[in-house]
């Protein structure tokens, strides 16, 4: 178990980011497991990149934190895959859920489908759903990893594999493929036998909850089944990677 973790600097994370830019996933999440266990979590929901770093993950140490954020409208699929992996590795998912009491305010002053109207909405759904739960997730911790990819969206081009949380400075952020392509994700997926979310077999590159999200068609973005009835890619965060005002519910 390590001891206290080590405040980093901002200068200090960026040259940790430039140092490992050029070494495997694996080394990464072996310095961030040396450095932080048991205060270091993946963030997970499950999607092919996330499961593959819990493939990782688990090879170092399987004792690994991983926690996801269960929004309550997410597609079966998706919990059908967190049951396979726990089955799989022996770990147990820490789960947590949205305030019922700020899901019950949102729901009867702007409907339950809400995120259709307005990014505004969406963004407030977002919050509640997913981004205050993931709060509470990160309590007690010091770094917290992630799937992201660089070529994933436009959001996500200059995403270092350590670096600061923009959203939370006083925790170190680890992205271990940042640098991999969808290629690589299913190449070590299918290596490795990791079970994987049924709907990519159905077309689904990109999966969050079940009404905000569809298959995408031949030659589409992979990101383009997400909030698909938004036009502006820039928008298309869901406020968990972003540093940004919390959007109020109002009267």
């Amino acid at each position: 178990m390590a001891g206290p973790a080590a405040v980093y600097s901002a200068e200090e994370l960026s040259m940790l980011g430039d140092y490992f830019e050029a070494r495997g996933a694996e080394a990464v999440l072996a310095w961030a497991l040396e450095r932080f266990h048991p205060r270091f979590a993946l963030s997970s929901s499950f999607g092919a990149e996330d499961v593959a770093v819990i493939d990782m993950l688990w090879r170092l140490e399987p004792k690994a934190r991983v926690v996801t954020l269960d929004t309550l409208r997410l597609p079966k699929e998706t919990y059908e895959v967190i049951e396979r992996v726990q089955d799989k590795y022996g770990i147990q998912v820490e789960v947590f859920r949205p305030e019922p009491g700020a899901v019950a305010e949102m729901v009867s002053q702007r409907g339950l489908n809400l995120m259709y109207e307005s990014i505004e909405n969406r963004k407030l759904c977002c919050h509640i759903r997913k981004v205050e739960p993931l709060e509470r997730a990160l309590l007690g911790l010091d770094a917290w990893g992630t799937g992201l990819r660089r070529d994933q969206a436009t959001t996500r081009t200059e995403v270092k594999k350590i670096e600061p949380d923009p959203a939370r400075p006083a925790k170190v952020k680890v992205n271990p493929i940042a640098d991999w392509t969808s290629d690589q994700v299913w190449d070590y997926i299918r290596k490795n036998d990791v079970p994987y979310n049924a709907l990519h077999d159905k077309a689904y590159p990109s999966i969050g909850c079940d009404p905000c999200t569809r298959a995408i068609k031949p030659g589409e973005d992979p990101r383009a089944g997400r909030w698909w009835w938004e036009l502006d890619p820039t928008q298309k965060e869901c406020g968990l990677h972003v540093a940004e005002p919390a959007p109020s519910l109002g009267k």
